[in-house]
């Protein structure tokens, strides 16, 4: 076989012109990840037009970082599903170690003046780059908190500080809504025992490097080595409302697939994902501890992400009534409070979400403050299309004792985001399959809001809408009769996700434009959760990846 240069191996485009061929190539190690390493061509200057590095699958097989290699094997253009953006490689079958300490891979300093502002541009430049060793330099802002995958995300804010978007006063960075998936560099650690648990903010001290890896249909270096940082300090934030008399007090919290029961294996659709322990980790009492300590233990809480009592094991359970007993018993022993829990089990199946959880959303309230009318409990869009396989809006009625007026809350989960594509794949690049399916749900929440209305009671809608306040399903749950409470805050408050480094509201408050003009609707998100981060490599008692968010409606 002939020696084939590596950037002939990668072509112009983003096939390989000797896909599916036996070749040799040659070239220095620059990193070692669980599949295989990084190959780039020494001493050779990078054009701008195409990559001088590849990747090197092979899983049994691990040189030295810095050895000089010629490696034999397949070049292959690997496609992980049917969507993504191919990435040439090689698949492992010989080499031959020519230096065991090789020079003449300098890194390429990745700066904000690089970085195209256009996805399109984008795309390209950083296709040119994959494989490539490239260098983030001291002083960038953590801009995602750590996860237990050894994950972070920078913001490039020296030597030139980024100001396309907000900040927030941890220097978090508010999502552009023209570009909501626009790419942040990031890296991961290859290696657990060098990682570090960080908070948004935190502060980049020591240079890092590593090839550029493209890993869940996004771009992101391998590092090996550890690195310094500033830490971060994210106070706990207690709320400001708090119940009273002629008012409610409604908590919206997220509560990540909560569940009692640690899983087995054999009763699960994957049992590397789907085994958890939430109660032995403490995510029912980080959970009470939001609802006491944060909300000020609020008349009522609208829960999204409830799982049945077994979990995500595959049954005929859809009873979730033992996670509602844990929670309230864990909310009790902290505040002396026993709230009561209403839903409407989904049909088996039915309502998406984990497989064998039976996710649904759901209420606590506090007996002592409010009654429901049990009779209005209902969820909205069983039939209809756009709720095929999705977790249905969950009706009910609250009466506030003292003042004996209700309120009716409709409580919802829309269709999820994870079929969008990335801003990298080759074919509609950005495109949000579900985002028709979202719009339709909203239309159905709002004849359901505007039936409340002609009823004479007001409402509240609140959940995880899994949409952004300038979206297209918040044009369509507000009209031009509603009100997203979300837009009562400052633009760097308007925030309780962090997907991959860009903060996001997915959480909203809708009330009628009478009651929101009225002044007698109040709205907090109450921020920390999505700000801190867990050490990576260890499971973690983090109970939600929203923040919590709390309305207070006079009635």
């Amino acid at each position: 076989m002939a020696n084939i240069a590596i950037r002939d191996l990668q072509g112009d485009d983003l096939l390989s012109p000797f896909a599916n061929q036996n070749v040799t190539t040659t070239g220095v190690v620059t990193g070692v990840v669980r599949r295989g390493f990084f190959l780039q061509t020494p001493n050779k200057a990078w054009d701008g037009k195409g990559s001088d590095a590849i990747f090197v699958y092979s899983r049994d097989w691990k040189p030295n970082k810095g050895a000089e290699l010629v490696v034999s094997g397949e070049c292959l253009d690997y496609i992980k599903h049917d969507t993504a953006k191919p990435v040439t490689q090689l698949r492992f079958e010989s080499a031959e170690v020519k230096n065991t300490d090789a020079d003449g891979v300098d890194a390429i300093p990745l700066t904000q003046e690089l970085l195209a502002t256009n996805n399109a541009e984008l795309a390209t430049l950083l296709n040119s780059l994959e494989g490539m060793l490239l260098a983030i330099e001291p002083g960038q802002t953590f801009v995602s908190p750590s996860n237990k995958f050894g994950d972070y995300v920078v913001a490039l804010d020296s030597p030139t500080v980024d100001e396309s978007a907000p900040r927030t006063a941890h220097g978090g960075f508010i999502g552009d809504h023209q570009n909501h998936l626009r790419w942040l560099p990031g890296f991961r650690m290859t290696n657990y025992n060098h990682a570090r648990r960080l908070n948004v903010g935190a502060k980049l001290n020591s240079r890092i490097e590593g090839p550029l890896n493209y890993r869940v249909d996004a771009y992101q270096m391998a590092v090996s080595e550890p690195f310094e940082i500033e830490p971060s300090f994210i106070e706990v934030v207690k709320s400001g409302l708090t119940s009273s008399a002629g008012a409610l007090t409604i908590m919206t919290l997220n509560c990540f697939n909560l569940d009692p029961n640690v899983e087995s294996s054999v009763r699960v659709q994957n049992p590397r994902q789907d085994v958890d322990d939430d109660w032995g980790e403490g995510r029912f009492h980080t959970l009470a501890q939001a609802v006491v300590l944060q909300a000020n233990s609020p008349d009522i809480v609208a829960l999204q992400e409830i799982q049945d009592s077994d979990g995500a094991e595959i049954t005929t359970v859809v009873d979730a009534a033992e996670t509602y007993r844990l929670l309230i018993l864990t909310i009790k022993q902290l505040s002396g409070i026993e709230y009561a829990w209403v839903d409407v089990s989904p049909e088996l199946g039915a309502d998406g979400g984990q497989p064998g959880g039976n996710i649904r959303n759901g209420y606590l309230y506090n007996p002592n403050r409010v009654s429901i009318d049990a009779d209005s409990l209902h969820v909205i869009g069983k039939g209809n299309w756009a709720f095929d396989d999705s977790r249905k809006p969950l009706v009910c009625d609250f009466i506030e004792k003292e003042s004996s007026k209700r309120l009716t809350l409709i409580n919802v989960h829309l269709a999820s985001k994870r079929h969008q594509e990335s801003i990298f794949a080759p074919k509609d690049p950005g495109s949000d399959a579900k985002l028709g399916v979202r719009v339709e749900q909203a239309h159905i929440i709002h004849r359901e809001a505007m039936l409340t209305l002609r009823h004479g009671n007001e409402y509240y809608v609140t959940g995880d809408f899994n949409d952004t306040e300038t979206s297209r399903t918040l044009e369509a749950l507000c009209a031009d009769d509603a009100v997203n409470l979300v837009m009562q805050l400052p633009e760097v408050e308007r925030y309780d996700y962090n997907h991959r480094g860009k903060l996001q509201v997915l959480m909203h408050g809708i009330v009628s434009a009478a009651l929101a003009k009225s002044g007698r609707a109040e709205y907090e998100i109450i921020h920390g959760n999505e700000l801190i981060g867990v050490t990576p490599g260890e499971d973690s008692d983090k109970p939600s990846d929203h923040a919590y968010v709390i309305a207070k409606i006079t009635l």
